[in-house]
C-alpha cells in the first residue's frame, strides 16, 4: 500500500514515516502544500496523510482543490488544530478521516485499516480467499490451514492480490503500492516479490497475465 505523507515537521514526518515503513507501507514524504495538491491530482497513492500547517499552500486549500478535481483518494487529515470548527472545515473539505496531533501510532495504523477496508468494502481485517486467509491487524498468513511466514513486502503484495483477488492487478499498480515513488527500485524487483510468494504458496496461486499484471484466483489452489 502506497501512502503519501504530507508533513513539514521535520522530527515529526521522520517518525511517522519509519513508524509506516515498519508497518509494511511505502511511503511517499512531502513537506509542502504545492507538492501535495500536484501528487493527490497523479492519484499515485493508496491513501494521503495530510497535515494542515503547510508552507506555500494550506493543506484545507489542498484538500479542497483536490476534491474540486475529482480526486477520491481517502485522505486522513493530522493536525494540532484540535478545535471543533476546524474538524468540521477538515470534513467538510473533503477529508475520510481526523486525527489531531499528537497522536499514537497504533492509532494511526488503525485508523489506516478501518479506511482502507472501507474503501476496499470490507468488513473486518481479515480477508479469506479460498484456501488463503489474510489477517491485517495481526499480519499473519495461513495457506491450507498453516501458518506462512511472510516479509512486510511479500505480505502487501499478498494484501493486494487478495483484495483484488478474481481481478488483474496491473503491474503499475502493484510497483506502486510496494515501492511509491522510490526511482531506485530495479525493473525485476516485482518478479523477485512474486517469486518468493510462489514458492511460499504454490505456484498456481499467484497467475501471471502476461504484458498486464497478476491474479490470484477466487479460489486459489
Amino acid at each position: 500500500m502506497h501512502i503519501i505523507l504530507v508533513e513539514d515537521d521535520l522530527p515529526l514526518g521522520t517518525a511517522i514515516q519509519h513508524a509506516l515503513e515498519k508497518l509494511s507501507y511505502a511511503v511517499t514524504w512531502l513537506r509542502d502544500g504545492r507538492e501535495a495538491l500536484a501528487a493527490l491530482r497523479d492519484q499515485t497513492a493508496d491513501l494521503v496523510l495530510l497535515d494542515l500547517g503547510l508552507p506555500n499552500k494550506d493543506g484545507l486549500e489542498v484538500l479542497a482543490e483536490a476534491r474540486r478535481a475529482h480526486v477520491n483518494t481517502p485522505v486522513i487529515v493530522m493536525t494540532a488544530r484540535d478545535a471543533l470548527e476546524a474538524r468540521v472545515r477538515g470534513l467538510d473539505a473533503g477529508a475520510d478521516d481526523y486525527l489531531v496531533k499528537p497522536f499514537h501510532v497504533e492509532e494511526l495504523s488503525a485508523r489506516i485499516r478501518s479506511l482502507t477496508r472501507r474503501a476496499q468494502g470490507l468488513a473486518a481485517n481479515r480477508i479469506d480467499v479460498g484456501v488463503l486467509s489474510l489477517d491485517i491487524g495481526t499480519s499473519e498468513a495461513e495457506f491450507r490451514g498453516k501458518r506462512i511466514e511472510l516479509t512486510r513486502r511479500e505480505f502487501s503484495l499478498l494484501r493486494i492480490l487478495m483484495e483484488r483477488a478474481g481481478r488483474i492487478v496491473r503491474r503499475e499498480h502493484l510497483e506502486n503500492s510496494l515501492y511509491g515513488l522510490d526511482n531506485s527500485v530495479g525493473s525485476s524487483a516485482l518478479e523477485v516479490q512474486i517469486h518468493a510468494l510462489r514458492r511460499k504458496l504454490s505456484f498456481d496461486a499467484i497467475r501471471t497475465i502476461r504484458g498486464v499484471g497478476y491474479m490470484i484466483p477466487r479460489d486459489p489452489t
